[in-house]
């Protein structure tokens, strides 16, 4: 796939990341929003849990079937075809009156994002060229880490400026025109690309959906059903599920028939590492940040705007570094990965320590420093590590590489919300919030150290 002009290329690119940012902040921007939805839709805590729920399971179970598919049916076509779907759903989850509308209107832009996401960083890898790869990269990482944390932040401040009375549901209806914007800017500005095969392999995707939703629901409503033993089986039952997926993608490639996923990237170690990696990094911030806002405003007092205020410097950190990225060129992604880690690791402790030297006292401009320092850390990692996953995969397989890849973040998000979440709240009830803040800190900081370790070791390695 190629464009013929720089500024085309590049002015495509933002209308495929403003799509692809408004999908992934509808994983926590409905955190916000839950109270009111109860209130009134009259909805039981229950049915509350699966207006978030649902959205997780159907965009972490699709990614990487509709990567694949967008492989072979055309990336554009998908992604333009996944945000009509997501704008119209958007529509209804704002329309809806009753709590049964607006859980599937929420699976259905579940399913929508899942058909989009993927393409985006699939149409970046074969379009722009090495030299600017890095740069186009670094500013998808910074949007997509942004809309992984800024969700909390932003539905608090539209349901607060209340706009046109609509209350909860104006955090829906904002994506009607972004959502037609990207639609109509993608239709004039992305090129068709090259459509291959339409063979698909629908044993194998109903396979890897069954694996993600054992995997992700238990992660995600496991806490909240005190891990009763339905939940504890469907985790459970996600190893074997994923030994027979992979088992059959493997029987089918030697038998010359379409696979899920390319059985030279489950061949690729560096790849498989690279996957592993970003589990790593998206299990250690959105949890913590999801804890972070609980403790400022309920233990704290803080309002959602002052929360928002000091958390906010992480992204901007994100933005720096990924912006910025390109810069950094002419090291190897290994010494990027250690420095990003490096960063994360001061950021974490500092943060560790402000909470608890400053305690009750503490205002936004005390984050300030620390959430900065994790900001530029974690911009530095995610584009490092994003290139590093998708180089390994050739031109034709890259929708299944970013599938495979934006697949793993999420399970590495619902991983990360479910251990940090679990740690807060078990601590709370019994050492106070505090120490429990204090206790949510140290999962990330161990993630981000190993990580720091594991790339110094092979950068060692690749010396000797």
């Amino acid at each position: 796939m190629t464009v013929t002009s720089s500024g085309t290329r590049w002015l495509a690119m933002g209308f495929l990341c403003l799509g692809s940012f408004i999908n992934l902040l509808d994983v926590t921007i409905v955190t916000v929003a839950l109270p009111r939805i109860q209130s009134d839709l009259r909805a039981t805590p229950t049915q509350l849990q699966w207006v978030a729920a649902i959205y997780v399971l159907a965009l972490a179970a699709g990614l990487l079937p509709m990567g694949r598919f967008g492989d072979s049916w055309g990336r554009k076509h998908l992604f333009v075809w996944g945000m009509i779907g997501f704008t119209l759903a958007s529509a209804a989850c704002a329309g809806a009156v009753n709590i049964e509308m607006l859980i599937g209107a929420r699976l259905a832009q579940g399913l929508s994002a899942a058909m989009m996401v993927p393409q985006v960083l699939a149409i970046l890898n074969v379009t722009f060229p090495p030299e600017e790869k890095t740069r186009a990269f670094g500013i998808f990482a910074s949007v997509s880490s942004l809309a992984s944390v800024a969700g909390p932040v932003l539905g608090g401040g539209l349901i607060a400026l209340d706009p046109w009375g609509l209350d909860w549901r104006v955090i829906f209806i904002v994506n009607v025109p972004l959502g037609i914007v990207a639609i109509v800017g993608a239709v004039l500005t992305v090129p068709a690309g090259r459509v291959g095969s339409q063979r698909v392999d629908w044993i194998g995707t109903a396979l890897f959906a069954l694996t993600t939703v054992c995997l992700v629901l238990p992660l995600v409503e496991g806490r909240a059903m005190g891990w009763s033993w339905p939940m504890i089986a469907l985790l459970v039952s996600a190893v074997p599920l994923a030994g027979l997926t992979v088992g059959h993608i493997f029987r089918r490639d030697q038998r010359g028939l379409a696979v899920l996923i390319p059985t030279v990237l489950l061949r690729n170690a560096s790849f498989l590492q690279g996957l592993t990696r970003v589990v790593f990094v998206f299990s250690g911030i959105p949890g913590f940040f999801l804890v972070l806002t609980v403790y400022l405003q309920s233990s704290l007092g803080l309002t959602p705007l002052q929360s928002g205020l000091a958390t906010a410097t992480f992204p901007v950190g994100v933005m720096v570094a990924s912006m910025n990225a390109y810069r950094l060129n002419d090291w190897p992604l290994l010494r990027r990965i250690w420095v990003g880690a490096a960063l994360l690791v001061t950021g974490m402790a500092l943060t560790a320590l402000a909470l608890w030297q400053i305690g009750a006292g503490i205002t936004p401009w005390h984050l300030t420093a620390p959430l900065l320092t994790c900001g530029l850390g974690m911009g530095t990692v995610i584009v490092a590590l994003f290139q590093s996953v998708m180089t390994t995969a050739v031109a034709a397989e890259s929708g299944a590489a970013s599938g495979a890849l934006q697949a793993f973040q999420q399970i590495g998000v619902a991983v990360g919300i479910a251990v940090v979440s679990s740690i807060y709240f078990g601590l709370s009830a019994k050492g106070g919030p505090l120490a429990a803040m204090i206790a949510a800190c140290l999962y990330p900081t161990i993630l981000f150290a190993l990580l720091g370790l594991d790339s110094l070791r092979k950068m060692g390695r690749e010396n000797t």
